[in-house]
Formats: structure tokens, sequence, C-alpha cells
């Protein structure tokens, strides 16, 4: 996506940043941030249903047949495959749901919600969030910079739906409560 179509198509609603941090929250692609995420999640599960079918051959191989009573060497590899089985289930779950997050511009004054791209300031730093519907934790790169996806579910993600431009939300720090500006909402 060009530059000026993704900066019409995102505007960006800021409050003290930077000329230069503005340009790169204005550009920062949120449908390649999504595609990132969800490539990442495809990964993971493809390794765990990799993993289960593993340990679903081991479960039903002629070799993991019990020797004597006390051999649970089939039926501890059935529930775990049991179990990678369900991870793999939940992942994609996760996939479905991030591939109907609706990317979106965020106009001017508007509340935080599903699909935003948060700029947090605390100290002079500034930290990028992405609010999404799953995974939460899961870190993307969209350029140099590192954006954490959180849910309305986590700690953060419940202080920051609802807030605007401007906006304080108080984070644990190592050995206190570090207050953050919401400085921008793309």
């Amino acid at each position: 996506m060009s530059r000026a179509l993704f900066a019409s198509a995102l505007p960006l609603v800021s409050g003290r940043l930077s000329e230069e941090d503005r340009r790169f929250t204005a550009f920062m692609d949120k449908r390649a941030l999504t595609q990132n995420i969800i490539a990442q999640l495809n990964a993971e599960l493809a390794l765990q249903t990799d993993a289960a079918n593993t340990a679903r051959d081991e479960a039903t191989n002629e070799e993991s047949r019990a020797e004597d009573k006390y051999d649970m060497r089939s039926q501890s590899a059935a529930y775990l495959a049991a179990g990678q089985a369900r991870l793999a289930g939940e992942i994609a779950d996760a996939i479905a749901a991030w591939q109907a997050v609706p990317v979106r511009a965020f106009g001017p004054g508007e509340e935080i919600a599903a699909g935003a791209l948060v700029t947090l300031e605390a100290g002079g730093r500034r930290d990028f969030y992405f609010v999404g519907p799953h995974s939460g934790g899961l870190e993307a790169q969209a350029g140099d910079a590192t954006v954490v996806v959180v849910t309305s579910a986590s700690p953060l993600g419940r202080q920051l739906v609802g807030r605007r431009v401007g906006d304080q939300v108080v984070l644990n720090g190592r050995s206190t409560l570090v207050s953050h500006t919401v400085v921008a909402v793309a």
C-alpha cells in the first residue's frame, strides 16, 4: 500500500507526538501487522498439529503397547496428543478471530476499541499496543518497533478500551505504579 493511500486510510489521532513519531505511527500498516500476527499463529498451529499427530502416532504404535500393568507409555502419549490437539483448536479459533478483526481508521476523539493501534508514553518512552480479539502478549514487528497485542480481557486492555488520546492509564512498574498517557490512536 502506498504511503499516500495508507495515510488517507488511517488518519492519526494524536496528542503530543513528534513529527517523526507521527509519521511512523501514521504509516504503520495495520493490515500488515494483522497478517504478521496471523502468520505467527499459523506457524504455531502447524507446530502444534505436527506435535499432536506425532503423539497420536506414538500412542497407537504397536511398540507403545503396554508390556505390563504399570507401563503407561501409550496412555501418556494419548493424553499428550489430546492436549496438543485441543491447543491446536484454540490456535485455529484465534486465527479465525484475527481474520475477522476490522482494520479501520480511528477518528479524532474516538474511543479505543478492538483494532486500535495505541501509543502509550511514560517517562519519554513510547510503547505500541494493538488491541485484538485473542493472543494477548504476542509481539509483532512493525518497522523498527515492536507492537504488543493486548486483549480487552487483559488488565491493560481493560484500562485502554474506552479511553481517548490524552487519557491516563496506570500500570505496574518494577517497584511502583507508573502513569502512562495515551498519545496516539490509529
